[in-house]
């Protein structure tokens, strides 16, 4: 028996679940306060005097700090041991939490959101490698679906709960209800998280990190006001290229010539987990895009109160615990099956929005967050199990901390994407309905042709044109669904390519 078996095999039963619990409850309220600002945008983007573009800095900034600073977490780890770093980044994230709350602006919200996320980062792969430590292999499927169920399930029930306090209480209640919980995590992870790790002297690779996150920063900076600065006629956006693209350059290089370098490059000659790395990008774009775009559609264009919304993302949960116990069994077969369903699953969720109109009923909307659910449900464990199952137990911190990275990496990236094609066939389209609006158009001479909305009056006039925006709004809403449905499929040809070790 070797010496890290021996190690799981002297935690008791009850100790293991305790462990599982009090990561599992600790994950879940980061996770939560991920998206539990989704429901309320619209809100915040009033109250805030934001653009829709603005207003989703308060998200993609808070993700894009978590996919800087979840490579941090192995070097963490190793230099001030597991415990410790949880422990820190725990306490580091309710306060985090309470200064949102505590927000005036959206420059403020924006920075305390950062830091949110940055605190928060190591919870998820620490919380990972640690009950993935902690297990022995063959529970390894079960303890993972504990833990999935966090890391999946916790946005969805931010939003519902978020949604009620924000309606009654406002946004800043959405962040408030998550001090008592952060406290009693912290309390769990206290009491029952082992230190096995001693702290080291490892020294960090400051060149491969700031590269990294140079790179990392860069590339989301120019995605998010590449629109609002007419994208390379701006200087701002030519430097933001150039500096991602030297940065990224630098990274590689450095990578592979140091000799201890941030991130190990040997890790991506292992097949299954640089397959996993590009299929967990690709999910970390499909789960939480639809999040970010569903909110201010239902509520600007359908006129949806925060309640129903909260409502209808938190049927996800509902379709992702159905998923979750689904995927335990499927593993069992083969996870490439699992994989496979959870992504076709995202192919018919893709194809149904993009069928979405202006009479898009509560029940439409409310199954696809099913679908959705089941799908992120379904595809999280099989993938995990999949990722690391033939990688070396002394590489999981670092292993885990870039599987979470680009997971949210491709989150941001993508919500930026999805929020730039909204934006600008929106316009486009607009731009596109409002050439028929002509005297010279004897179409609209006819009494019957346009009904309330004439061009007799300036009022008569106010409300076509809000019509137009509204329906040309719809359609870029519909071509960014679109592109969801196509980097759904996207993945399929790579699944074959995942090894199953022999048992």
């Amino acid at each position: 028996m070797t010496a890290a078996a021996q190690q799981v095999e002297a935690i008791s039963v009850l100790r293991r679940w305790a462990i599982l619990v009090s990561i599992t409850l600790a994950t879940m309220q980061y996770a939560m306060a991920i998206l539990v600002v989704s429901v309320v945008l619209p809100q915040m983007q009033g109250s805030l005097s934001a653009t829709q573009d603005e207003i989703a800095w308060v998200m993609t900034f808070n993700i894009l700090a978590t996919a800087v600073m979840t490579p941090m977490s192995g070097w963490l780890a190793a230099r001030f041991g597991r415990r410790q770093v949880m422990l820190g980044s725990m306490a580091g994230f309710t306060v985090a939490t309470l200064f949102c709350g505590l927000a005036t602006n959206l420059p403020l919200l924006v920075l305390f959101r950062i830091a949110q996320g940055a605190f928060g980062a190591p919870l998820i792969p620490l919380g990972q490698a640690v009950i993935l430590d902690t297990f022995p292999k063959h529970q390894h499927g079960v303890a993972t679906s504990v833990f999935g169920m966090a890391v999946v399930v916790g946005p969805v029930i931010g939003p519902i709960w978020g949604g009620w306090l924000a309606e009654d209480y406002g946004w800043q209640a959405a962040f408030y209800m998550f001090l008592p919980f952060g406290a009693i995590a912290l309390a769990g992870l206290y009491a029952f998280l082992p230190d096995k790790s001693r702290p080291s002297g490892v020294t960090l690779d400051w060149t491969g990190f700031l590269s990294l996150s140079v790179a990392i920063i860069c590339l989301q900076l120019l995605l998010s006001r590449g629109q609002r600065l007419d994208w390379f006629e701006s200087p701002e956006i030519i430097i933001e290229t150039v500096l991602a693209l030297v940065a990224f350059h630098l990274f590689v290089v450095h990578s592979v010539t140091a000799h201890r370098p941030f991130l190990e490059p040997r890790l991506l000659l292992n097949r299954n987990f640089l397959i996993g790395l590009i299929i967990v990008a690709i999910y970390g774009m499909l789960n939480f895009t639809p999040m970010v775009l569903l909110p201010p559609m239902l509520q600007g264009l359908l006129g949806y109160p925060d309640s129903a919304i909260g409502i209808i993302l938190g049927l996800r949960g509902a379709g992702a615990i159905g998923g979750f116990f689904a995927a335990i069994f499927i593993s069992k077969i083969d996870p490439r099956i699992g994989i496979s369903i959870g992504f076709l699953i995202q192919v018919a969720s893709g194809l149904h929005m993009s069928s979405f109109d202006a009479n898009a009923t509560i029940i439409d909307v409310g199954l696809n967050s099913v679908l959705q659910g089941m799908a992120v449900g379904i595809i999280w464990v099989p993938l995990t199990v999949a990722t690391f199952a033939t990688l070396d137990d002394k590489f999981l911190d670092e292993a885990s901390a870039v599987y979470h990275m680009l997971r949210n990496l491709g989150s941001a990236v993508f919500i930026s994407l999805s929020v730039t094609i909204v934006i600008i066939s929106t316009s486009a389209n607009y731009a596109e309905m409002n050439e028929f609006i002509s005297d010279f158009n004897k179409v609209l001479t006819l009494p019957w042709s346009l009904g309330a909305w004439n061009t007799d009056s300036g009022a008569s006039l106010a409300a076509l044109s809000s019509e137009m925006d509204r329906q040309a709004a719809l359609i870029g809403y519909i071509n960014a669904f679109k592109a969801y449905t196509i980097a759904s499929l996207a993945v399929l040809p790579l699944i074959a390519l995942v090894r199953i070790p022999k048992s």
